[in-house]
This record gives structure tokens, C-alpha cells and sequence, in this order.
């Protein structure tokens, strides 16, 4: 393998991650909302939790994200704890739809309808077209889904030149001995959840995976671990996000922390005990896109009908894990900053700030006129309360609109309406 192996290498992974970025973005923004209010409303009970988590998380293709919109929703007091549950389950069911995409790349090529489908082929042709909408096409979504198309065709392109890249590396004695020593569960853990928590994506570090088993060196007993300590990684960016929150929004975080840990030490148990005794006969298969974006799937599912029956358990857990009453959210907790991740929802917070205020000032007039042909100390006192509190929402509210002007996605909104 050579210098231009190598250079082609960590080019097409920053393609791959800027596609991954991109579409991403995109499809929040196209959202609009939309979906985030849909996890607001309906999750009466933790079955339509995992749907609906794993439809959001399946659309915007990121779990982390769903994440830390239900942290920033408990933190707001518009979610309680035990809605989160299912919808983190199901996030981490969504963010497989990605992996499935990628495995494009399997598709036999003899077959003139099925080379249309193939990465190299269809990833110039989107991104060509996404482009074209991105920079020519204006007006309503349009642009946004050009985004969304171009970061598909990136996403493809960065797939393709990273398989071609690492080509070369099956015949690096050394290179097989590193994908060697993942056979060792524990280090194999390790090093996915490392390089997902670097990456901030389970789906990229997926991605990175499918491309280097192309290469013919990744077997069962070492994607295993690897997929396994990915689920456990992606969590940082929720643990992060819950720095500085109530209780009850660091409690979200360790929801997912905790569910991905016991589903993976579960399974490692299952697997490699099981293997001890019965040698399982897809031990050292070799594994492909395909079968590894399966085997993702297999994985998240399995973890999710075995704990789901323990859902309350789980609360009960991270309640103990993080002691205490949950903290009152304060007047302008659903200005939360966690929201600005999430530009429209952050907008449509803000507008529920813009009504509160509303409400408190109409409120106010009445007690103020109330007040003139019958003093009463006890509204007069209510009245402060609400002057206090709508010049402390008048304060929040200024700065937050500041902080969402920097955002390149409020200015496009803005623009649109």
C-alpha cells in the first residue's frame, strides 16, 4: 500500500463523513419540527415509544440526535423520564437504515437494472443532481432536498473510494493482525465505542466498518465486538449534552448508556459462552456489507425485546444511579440551548416562549384591573411574580434568538418563510 492508497483513504473517509453530515442536516431541517413534536405527543405508552423512536431516529439518521432531543424535552418538563424509554430503544433501531443503504455495494453488478443501484454508479448520478437543486433550483424545499440528495451521493462516493482504498491492505500481514487482536471481545468493545465517541456517529463508524470488509478480514467474532462497542459509544454525545441539566434530563442520558452496556454484556455473555460450548459454525465467517449491516439490525432488535419488558426497571436503575428529586424546571427551561442542535424545534420553542409571555402580560392586565376596585395583597404579589418572570423570559428569549441567528439553518427557515 502506498502514499496514494493512503491519502485516498482519509480523503474518502471525509467524504464519507461530510456526505454523512450533510444528509443529516438536511433531513432535520426538512423536518421542520415536525417529527420532534410527534416525540413530544405521542409516546403514551413505551410500544409506541420504540415506533415512533425508531421512525424519527430512521428519518433524520441519528440516534444521538433523538437522544438529545429527549433530554432537552425532560429537561423542559415537556417529557416525562418514562416517555424517553421506548423512544431510546427505538433510536438505536432507526440509526440501522443507513448500514442497509450502504450495503448497495454487495449488489451484483451483472445485472443491468441491480449495477443502477450499486454506490459507483448511483452516488455521481445523486450527487449530480443534488447539486443541481442545492445551488440552481430556489424556492420551498427544494434546496433542502438538494442537500439531502448530494449528501446521499457523498455518502456513496465516500463508501466507494474508501472500499477501493483499503483494497490493497489484505495483503498487509500487519493489517490482518490488528483486525486479529478485535477478536478479543473486550478490546474489540473498547476500540468501536472509542472510535464512534470520536466520530460522534454510530452510523459513520458503521459505515467505516462496511468499507473495510471489503477486504475479506472481518469475520463474525470480530464485527461482533465492533458493533457491539459502537452502541455504547454513540451515547457520549447524550451524556454531554446532559452536563448541566436537571436530574431527571441526566437520568435520559444514562438511559441510553445503560441500556447499550447491559445489551452488550448480555449478549457477550450469550455469544462467547455459548461458542465455548457448541462452536458455533458461523464463528469465523467472513462478513460483508451485507452482513454486517444484518447483523446491526440483529443486534438492536434482539437488545430491545430483551429489555424492553424492563422499562420501568431501567427507570428505577438510573434513579438510583443519579439520586435525588428531580430539580423544578425553571420559567425558562424550553429555551434550552440543547435545542439549537435542532434549529426548528429551537425556533418553535422559542414561539412558545413569545406565547407565554403573552399569556402572563394578559394575565397581568386583568389582575391589574382587578387590583383597582379591590386590593388584595395576595395579587398583588401574583402580579410581581409575573413582571418578574416575564422580564427574566424577556432576557433568555433575546439571547437565544441571538445564538440562533449564527445558525446557517434558522437564516435558510427565515428566508423560506
Amino acid at each position: 500500500m502506498d502514499i496514494a492508497n493512503i491519502v485516498a483513504m482519509f480523503g474518502a473517509i471525509a467524504t464519507f463523513l461530510f456526505g454523512m453530515s450533510t444528509m443529516t442536516d438536511g433531513l432535520e431541517k426538512l423536518s421542520s419540527g415536525r417529527l420532534e413534536h410527534i416525540l413530544e405527543r405521542l409516546t403514551s405508552n413505551v410500544f409506541k415509544g420504540v415506533l415512533l423512536g425508531a421512525v424519527v431516529t430512521g428519518l433524520i439518521q441519528s440516534s444521538a440526535a433523538t437522544t438529545v432531543m429527549c433530554v432537552g424535552f425532560v429537561n423542559a418538563g415537556i417529557m416525562k423520564l418514562e416517555q424517553t424509554v421506548g423512544i431510546i430503544m427505538g433510536a438505536n433501531i432507526g440509526t440501522t437504515v443507513t448500514a442497509q443503504l450502504l450495503r448497495l455495494g454487495d449488489i451484483d453488478a451483472d445485472n443491468i437494472v441491480m449495477m443502477f443501484l450499486q454506490p459507483s454508479f448511483l452516488g455521481p448520478i445523486l450527487a449530480v443532481v443534488g447539486i443541481i437543486f442545492y445551488m440552481f433550483i430556489k424556492g420551498g424545499h427544494k434546496r433542502i432536498v438538494g442537500q439531502i440528495v448530494l449528501g446521499l451521493g457523498l455518502l456513496f462516493i465516500g463508501m466507494n473510494t474508501m472500499s477501493s482504498a483499503v483494497e490493497p491492505l489484505k495483503n498487509l500481514p500487519e493489517f490482518q493482525s490488528v483486525f486479529t487482536a478485535f477478536s478479543n471481545p473486550l478490546l474489540g468493545v473498547a476500540v468501536g465505542a472509542a472510535v464512534t465517541a470520536l466520530l460522534q456517529s454510530s452510523s459513520a463508524s458503521m459505515g467505516i466498518l462496511q468499507a473495510i470488509s471489503t477486504t475479506g478480514v472481518v469475520s463474525f467474532n470480530i464485527a461482533m465486538p465492533l458493533i457491539m462497542g459502537q452502541n455504547i459509544g454513540t451515547c457520549i454525545t447524550a451524556l454531554i449534552s446532559s452536563v448541566g441539566a436537571s436530574k431527571n434530563a441526566k437520568r435520559t442520558a444514562m438511559i441510553h448508556l445503560l441500556f447499550n452496556v447491559i445489551g452488550t454484556v448480555f449478549f457477550l455473555v450469550v455469544l462467547y459462552a455459548g461458542n465455548a460450548l457448541f462452536h458455533f459454525p458461523f464463528w469465523d465467517d467472513v462478513m460483508d456489507m451485507g452482513y454486517i449491516a444484518n447483523l446491526h439490525l440483529a443486534f438492536n432488535v434482539a437488545c430491545t425485546l430483551l429489555l424492553l419488558p424492563f422499562h420501568k426497571l431501567l427507570v428505577k436503575i438510573v434513579e438510583r444511579l443519579v439520586p435525588g428529586g428531580d430539580d423544578e424546571a425553571p420559567e425558562v427551561s424550553f429555551l434550552d440551548e440543547r435545542f439549537l442542535s435542532s434549529p426548528s424545534v429551537a425556533l418553535e420553542q422559542a414561539r412558545s416562549a413569545v406565547i407565554n409571555m403573552g399569556e402572563r402580560a394578559q394575565e397581568d392586565l386583568k389582575l391589574a384591573v382587578e387590583l383597582l376596585s379591590d386590593y388584595d395583597e395576595k395579587k398583588l404579589e401574583r402580579l410581581m411574580e409575573n413582571e418578574a418572570a416575564i422580564d427574566k423570559l424577556e432576557n433568555t428569549l433575546d439571547s437565544y434568538l441571538v445564538k440562533l441567528t449564527d445558525r446557517a439553518a434558522v437564516l435558510e427557515k427565515l428566508l423560506e418563510q
